[in-house]
């Protein structure tokens, strides 16, 4: 402020050099005026001058010119600036004003050069905040997308999926994280020890799938025996013979890998990898696949559950039956109390003709409306030493002991010939319902459960080829 104040006081402030042109271009007026006088109206008076008087009036012309001059001057550097700031308006602000002058004009020309350069710097970041702004929907699409593949593992979950199914839905979705050039799933081998590829997905999966990791692979060693996470990128780089191997192997440059726990033990390896150099991970790209590799463990531990639930259960929940691995132990010791009595046991399967087309032609509600009453002709059909099971979508299966082949080939015939009658009095062609049948016994047809079940599978195809709704021994 103090030399500002000391500028508008020099000779060179703007508002000094417009006083002193004003002065010289006032002169020129003047001297004209004294001309006139001298010239025109003294002379009738009776006075006389010299011809000083015009030399006078030219010096005076002189001096005019030079405060019109001046005025120019000024005049040109306002416009001059009035320009500059008509461009920087428009949006360049690389532009910058001369300001070689201390006055007025100069310090316009600095205060518009200084507002240009706090507009670029402003501008700039603005820009930086729109980057950032960027960078963080980004982040935020892909938490919201990977939040959603979450959700949707979950669902698959609940509703009982195929394992294989929700492991490689899981891969593929785990891809989107860090821009990964492939997503790879691997399970430890209960007798090995070492890990073989259960599901992998991007560019390199053919050569992943190939692969296995021995339990004392130098990498993935470390991760197995520390439980810890494995990150290979710019800031976790590893040695230069183990860095070679491992592209040679793998052909990843980058990779980020997690345990995942079953029982308290490591039984899988969940990675995510790229070829991109450099490459760095972020703890938030840490943190969503270990919310992945928790889902696979609650997907594996689901899958045994249902496996052991499955073990539990021995009734059809459809029909009220048993099901097929209840009846196979069934049979299994209904042999062995056989062979030791030396008294006969039997099997019999039943198969609904045509079924197929009938759950096509009549939907699923009327299908297993069906079933149950087929389920209930044949419960009704046995003794209560006799056991009946549901083994397949339209069959079912009797074990029957102290029953020889014809013994049980007559309930058969009689379940068959029940069933037709039963459903003969329908009106629509297309639902009268038959089944075919086939009787095996031990130890004429097998001396195990297994060997009567082919023996009774083989002589049903028989049945179906002679035209259905028909008994084969």
């Amino acid at each position: 402020m103090l030399k500002q104040k000391k500028s508008f006081l020099s000779s060179g402030n703007l508002k000094y050099k417009l006083r002193i042109a004003f002065c010289l271009m006032s002169v020129l007026p003047l001297l004209v005026s004294m001309y006139l006088v001298s010239n025109y109206i003294l002379p009738k008076a009776g006075f006389r001058l010299d011809a000083s008087v015009a030399v006078s009036v030219v010096i005076s012309i002189a001096i005019a010119v030079i405060g019109f001059f001046l005025v120019k001057e000024v005049f040109d550097r306002v416009v001059s600036i009035s320009s500059e700031a008509k461009l920087i308006a428009a949006g360049d602000f690389n532009r910058m004003v001369e300001t070689s002058k201390e006055d007025e004009v100069g310090y316009l020309g600095e205060s518009l050069n200084q507002l240009t350069v706090q507009i670029r710097n402003s501008m700039d970041e603005l820009k930086g905040y729109s980057e950032r702004t960027t960078e963080i929907n980004v982040e935020i699409q892909k938490r919201v997308l990977a939040l959603s593949s979450l959700l949707q593992i979950s669902s698959l979950i609940s509703q009982g999926l195929k394992l294989d199914e929700i492991l490689q839905l899981t891969v593929e979705k785990s891809r989107i994280l860090a821009n990964s050039d492939v997503t790879f799933l691997f399970f430890r081998d209960a007798e090995e020890g070492d890990f073989y590829v259960r599901a992998v997905d991007g560019i390199n999966a053919q050569h992943m799938a190939k692969l296995k990791i021995e339990q004392n692979e130098p990498v993935f060693g470390k991760l197995v025996k520390t439980n810890k996470p494995l990150i290979v990128d710019k800031d976790n780089t590893l040695a230069e013979n183990s860095r070679i191997a491992f592209y040679e192997k793998f052909r990843l440059k980058n990779i980020l890998a997690l345990p995942i726990f079953l029982r308290g033990k490591v039984t899988g390896i969940l990675g995510i990898g790229n070829t991109k150099e450099p490459f760095l991970y972020k703890k938030e790209d840490v943190e969503l696949l270990d919310i992945f590799a928790k889902q696979i463990t609650i997907a594996v531990e689901n899958d045994l559950l249902l496996r052991w639930v499955e073990k539990l259960e021995i009734k059809d929940a459809l029909t009220g039956l048993y099901n097929e691995a209840f009846i196979k132990n069934r049979l299994q010791e209904e042999i062995r109390r056989a062979i030791i009595y030396q008294r006969p046991c039997s099997f019999i399967i039943l198969n609904i003709d045509n079924f197929a087309a009938y759950h096509q032609n009549f939907g699923s509600l009327q299908a297993e409306s069906t079933l149950k009453r087929v389920a209930s002709l044949v419960r009704d059909s046995i003794t209560e030493i006799d056991r009946a099971a549901r083994i397949g979508d339209n069959e079912f299966a009797l074990v029957l002991p102290e029953k020889n082949k014809r013994q049980s080939q007559a309930i058969a015939e009689d379940i068959r010939k029940k069933i037709e009658f039963v459903f003969g009095e329908e009106q629509d062609q297309n639902k009268k319902i038959t089944v075919s049948g086939s009787v095996s016994e031990n130890p004429l047809d097998g001396l195990t459960a297994e060997e009567l079940f082919l023996k009774a599978k083989e002589l049903l195809v028989k049945a179906k080829s002679q035209g259905k709704n028909k008994i084969v021994i």
